[in-house]
């Protein structure tokens, strides 16, 4: 009988973890089906940190089951000890065993704090791409500066090409998400982010807005669509054949709130735009002077 019970308290919490394993795996969360270098390592870091926290979480639960049956008030079988006040080895054990582990998560947190900093480029023989992220009431602005072309809720990028995005707002503060790609940032009016992503699988990635900004905010979607590099390149030429053009005028109209933005392109964009949106914040002589590019 005793033996059943050892079964039992056992199965009792691994059986919370299989569902939760079995829940994950027969759902898309995105989060732990990463299709970049930036979000594999955040995927492992946070299975490295549950693993580690089951060390904790297990002999706890275990313990919450087994004093219960065994102190419960009709087991008259189990030891009463009124006098019992501390135990040493007890209390080095329960001591002992977090300091450990807040030890090891302070060296893995400092490593990858360094490793995964967004701010830091991603080495790669391949030439990487740089687009301006400008989030709006309530949609995605995405400039390609050496391209001049820009995009409205849709991301295109070639496999295998370091990404190196600059963020800001011309709208309340947001964050920018891409689950399988990369971790989130906010972006801020008047305020430059960067954040550097690389996609090593072809496919089309969910993007979102992280932050809550208004009415608008649960349709703040966008598409990354990661794809070969012939494919980019036809891409960008098809792109430069659109009708539209984003200038300052037409910026204006495209900067009114508007929701559920259904995606589209611009065949040119004025060079300095997106320094015009970033200095507006910041309004002094100097900062106009270089959104001007005097």
């Amino acid at each position: 009988m005793k033996f059943f019970k050892i079964i039992a308290l056992i199965s009792v919490p691994l059986f919370f973890i299989a569902s939760i394993v079995i829940y994950v795996s027969s759902h898309n969360a995105q989060v732990f089906n990463s299709a970049g270098i930036i979000a594999s390592k955040e995927k492992s870091l946070i299975l490295f940190s549950l693993f580690l926290s089951l060390f904790v979480l297990l002999p706890v639960y275990i313990m919450l089951i087994f004093f219960s049956i065994k102190y419960r008030a009709d087991n008259k079988s189990s030891k009463y000890s009124p006098n019992f006040g501390s135990s040493r080895i007890v209390e080095s054990v329960w001591w002992l065993i977090p300091t450990i582990l807040i030890f090891i998560l302070s060296i893995v947190t400092w490593q990858s704090s360094h490793d995964l900093d967004p701010y830091k480029k991603i080495n790669s023989s391949t030439k990487p791409i740089n687009i301006q992220v400008v989030a709006m009431d309530w949609k995605w602005l995405f400039i390609y500066p050496e391209e001049g072309i820009a995009t409205v809720n849709a991301i295109y990028i070639p496999k295998d090409t370091p990404i190196n995005f600059e963020l800001t707002a011309d709208a309340p503060m947001n964050s920018f998400w891409v689950p399988q790609l990369s971790g989130q940032i906010y972006a801020m009016p008047g305020m430059n982010t960067k954040l550097s992503i690389m996609s090593d699988k072809l496919g089309v990635y969910s993007g979102r807005s992280a932050n809550i900004s208004g009415e608008g905010f649960a349709g703040m979607l966008f598409d990354v669509n990661v794809v070969n590099q012939s494919q980019y390149n036809n891409w960008v030429k098809d792109t430069r054949l659109s009708s539209r053009v984003l200038n300052n005028t037409s910026y204006d109209q495209l900067a009114k709130p508007t929701e559920n933005v259904t995606p589209f392109s611009y065949s040119f964009v004025s060079p300095e735009l997106y320094k015009s949106i970033l200095y507006k914040y910041n309004a002094t002589d100097d900062n106009m002077s270089k959104a001007m590019g005097m």
